[in-house]
């Protein structure tokens, strides 16, 4: 394997090349790079604060404004902050954003267990960030920020957040480990 090592501008910020065999000319269009640990845990965290900031206040301004977001708007908010985030950094650190993604992620083997409690730290880090620069933006009770919690049972809500845990690890696994869908060099 050849390595090419190389800083980034004045910053310091060094970049490692790795590209295959330098004598098997059969894939030359392999080329990875290798970003540093700390840049995946700042890109989570990054990735998550925004994540979390943009849905959550997508909730808050729906009860502040008597339902004028309402509950698709919501969704639209939550989904086109996951995409947004997803686009901006997940080439860095695979935009798992969520510990349940990554601890799936590590028990499917495409993710390294040493990394996973980094990565659940700087998750929780981002989400709880979120939770307090909205609790500091916008006024109300202690209760006003509990979430989506149903009328119901503490029972009623572990079902529903497993149900739709389940859901989006389900859509996750079969969109990001799916062999089928990595993208061939195409053919001319």
């Amino acid at each position: 394997m050849a390595e090419i090592s190389g800083a980034s501008g004045n910053h310091g910020v060094v970049m490692n090349i790795i590209k295959g065999d330098p004598n098997d000319h059969k894939d030359d269009s392999s080329c990875f790079v290798s970003v540093p640990f700390v840049q995946k845990l700042i890109a989570e965290v990054l990735g998550t604060y925004f994540l979390v900031f943009a849905g959550c206040a997508a909730v808050v301004v729906n009860k502040d404004s008597g339902k004028m977001v309402t509950f698709p708007g919501i969704a639209i908010a939550w989904g086109l902050a996951m995409m947004v985030m997803v686009y901006s950094v997940g080439h860095i650190s695979g935009a798992h954003f969520n510990p349940a993604v990554t601890i799936a992620f590590a028990t499917c083997k495409r993710f390294p267990w040493k990394q996973v409690p980094a990565y659940i730290i700087a998750q929780v880090l981002g989400s709880t960030l979120a939770s307090g620069t909205l609790r500091l933006i916008f006024n109300g009770d202690q209760d006003y920020f509990a979430g989506t919690s149903p009328a119901g049972s503490d029972m009623q809500s572990f079902v529903l957040e497993f149900i739709i845990t389940f859901y989006l690890m389900f859509v996750i696994s079969g969109v990001a480990t799916d062999n089928r869908a990595v993208c061939s060099k195409p053919s001319i």
